[in-house]
């Protein structure tokens, strides 16, 4: 597990999808185990390795923190509300559509191949903030709900949507992702979801590898983080397609 974590850890720190190794791992070694206990032990070993990936962006990366500040609550108030439905709902009801969408959005990305190069914002401060809002509350929703792909969701709403390049949304969807993890660990931690003594060596395994995908997403630039970006997404579409279909 620990392997499996420092992986997901330096994927997430470059573009998100980290689940893709650290969740299927904990539902392969537990197959047993509640579904909720493992979501939540995954949250709580990997928000320490999203929290130090937003941290080393923070230093180098210039976001707009005070458009990001309702994102960020509206994430944390949708990944608390998934959190609690994720105790009610089979998770079945999202696994088969996970794969259309994931695969529309690595299509659209590889079609258009100057999206997220070039960090050009087109939208006023005030509406900026709604869009972000808006993008924080669905997809940290989805993220308390579920999960596989927030990351990822992130990065490309707000280079689709903003206009930012890949190394701003990656920065930004950090940011985010923390949030909604913070939120889902509000709730599965008091409802005794999380097995501490195999949480917390996962952590730190995950910060470990969150440094080095950081350091590689601020040395290589945009242009690393779109392709990094569309190899996960397709990893992401083979294994859920598989889980949803096939298996």
């Amino acid at each position: 597990m620990l392997i499996a974590s420092a992986g997901a850890g330096l994927v997430d720190a470059i573009v998100g999808g980290g689940g893709l190794i650290i969740v299927p791992s904990l539902f392969g070694l537990f197959p047993q185990a509640v579904p909720a206990t493992l979501l939540g032990t995954n949250k709580a070993a990997s928000i320490w390795g999203t929290g130090w990936a937003a941290w080393q962006y923070a230093k180098q990366v210039t976001l707009p923190s005070s458009r990001l500040m309702g994102a960020i609550v509206a994430a944390m108030v949708g990944g608390l509300i998934g959190a609690w439905l994720a105790t009610l709902v089979p998770a079945s009801r999202f696994r088969a559509m996970l794969p259309i969408v994931l695969t529309a959005v690595w299509l659209y990305t590889l079609w258009r191949k100057d999206m997220g190069r070039h960090h050009a914002p087109h939208w006023s401060p005030q509406t900026e903030t709604l869009l972000t809002t808006g993008i924080g509350a669905s997809i940290g929703f989805y993220d308390g709900i579920f999960g596989p792909g927030t990351g990822s969701f992130f990065v490309f709403a707000l280079v689709r949507v903003l206009g930012w390049d890949f190394l701003h949304a990656s920065a930004g969807a950090k940011r985010l992702n923390f949030a909604t993890n913070v939120a889902a660990l509000a709730w599965f931690i008091p409802h005794g979801h999380v097995v501490w003594a195999l949480a917390l060596p996962m952590a730190m395994a995950n910060v470990a590898g969150s440094a080095i995908g950081t350091q590689l997403a601020l040395r290589h630039g945009a242009g690393f983080v779109r392709g990094a970006f569309l190899i996960v997404v397709g990893a992401l579409i083979l294994k859920t397609g598989w889980d949803a279909w096939l298996r």
